[in-house]
């Protein structure tokens, strides 16, 4: 079944790359899709290209590595839509610096992101959707081991990858399901019954 009528779904990192597929391909199942991103440069063109195929997008435009930004992004939707169905996680920073160049700056960015940013969203829409019992939440994960010299990007990942492992296990008892996917496929496949 490829019908996600209703469903509201935030996608982070929708202004480009793995981002903007999955928010495209949510909204061609019908999905209401709450676009994010830290820019409006590339976001826009994401809404531009779901709504020119007839699809139902907003744009939001915030950083999600810090917590007020991102308690502002999930009122914004909850204000909006009136809940929040989905969400999956595709912002990511990747400094391709090795750990004797890269300064200080780029790492705590690549976690802030990375990291941070996942745990913050993780931990305010896992609120929302254990109120009602049920909810998808989806990391996804590229997979840093052939990333040679992206040292904070790969750092993060795996600790994103800890990060989702015991959300899941935490969030089972509240019928919210929480997954990682590396590709456009595994997430459909998460989303769609």
């Amino acid at each position: 079944m490829n019908d996600m009528t209703g469903v509201v779904a935030l996608v982070t990192g929708a202004g480009k790359g793995m981002g903007r597929q999955v928010a495209e391909a949510l909204a061609a199942r019908g999905a209401l899709v709450a676009a994010n991103d830290v820019t409006p440069i590339n976001l826009d063109e994401t809404v531009r290209r779901i709504r020119t195929e007839g699809g139902h997008v907003d744009a939001y435009v915030e950083d999600i590595a810090k917590k007020m930004p991102v308690q502002t992004l999930l009122n914004q939707v909850l204000d909006d839509h009136g809940r929040l169905d989905l969400l999956v996680h595709c912002a990511a920073v990747d400094p391709p610096r090795s750990v004797l160049e890269m300064d200080d700056w780029d790492w705590q960015r690549s976690l802030d992101v990375n990291l941070s940013g996942l745990f913050l969203l993780m931990q305010s829409a896992g609120r929302i959707m254990k109120e009602k019992n049920s909810g998808i939440i989806i990391h996804v994960l590229r997979n840093a081991t052939e990333l040679e010299g992206h040292a904070a990007f790969r750092s993060a990942q795996a600790g994103a990858a800890a990060l989702v492992e015991a959300a899941a296990q935490e969030y089972a008892a509240f019928g919210v399901r929480v997954h990682l996917a590396r590709t456009l496929e595994e997430v459909l496949e998460v989303c769609l019954p």
